[in-house]
């Protein structure tokens, strides 16, 4: 199987994940991470599975991450499996009720994406997904890299 992976990242927590799925799915497949600079079109050809991930700003994915989705015809996706991933501040973390309902309801980049996709007429293997940061910066909660790879190699499965 050939996987590509597509993150951007703002204070580096969202690339950390992007390397740990990595390294879920390269275990017995041929798969790439690369940061929204590096990615192009043309990179979605004669691949098996696209992974695409941002962190969540504003409820959505990064500006950057938004331009490229709508660069994609649904044409290409015909024979590609989609899944999508973020990073999002826990919301246990957020002592205010009243904010943790803002963003309870104003949802996060992955589910934004994983739509976007749905509506393309891609078939996603998985549910959107979502790893935690301690506050807006970061860093990352405790084990999120080791169930990033965990995720990874579950996406081949799927």
């Amino acid at each position: 199987m050939k996987a590509l992976i597509i993150y951007d990242s703002v204070f580096g927590n969202t690339g950390k994940i992007a390397k740990s799925i990595e390294a879920g799915i390269a275990s017995q497949n041929e798969v790439v991470a690369l940061s929204i600079t590096e990615a192009t079109i043309e990179r979605l050809n004669n691949i098996d599975l696209l992974v695409i991930g941002s962190p969540t700003r504003g409820f959505r994915p990064t500006e950057p991450v938004k331009a490229f989705l709508n660069q994609i015809s649904s044409t290409q996706l015909s024979n590609i499996n989609v899944a999508t991933f973020d990073t999002r501040i826990d919301l246990k973390t957020i002592k205010s009720g009243f904010f943790r309902f803002v963003v309870n309801k104003g949802g996060y980049a992955a589910d934004g994406m994983a739509k976007q996709f749905k509506k393309m007429g891609a078939k996603s293997v998985v549910a959107a997904e979502g790893f935690l940061v301690m506050g807006e910066e970061g860093p990352l909660k405790d084990g999120e890299l080791e169930r990033a790879e965990k995720w990874g190699a579950a996406l081949i499965t799927a």
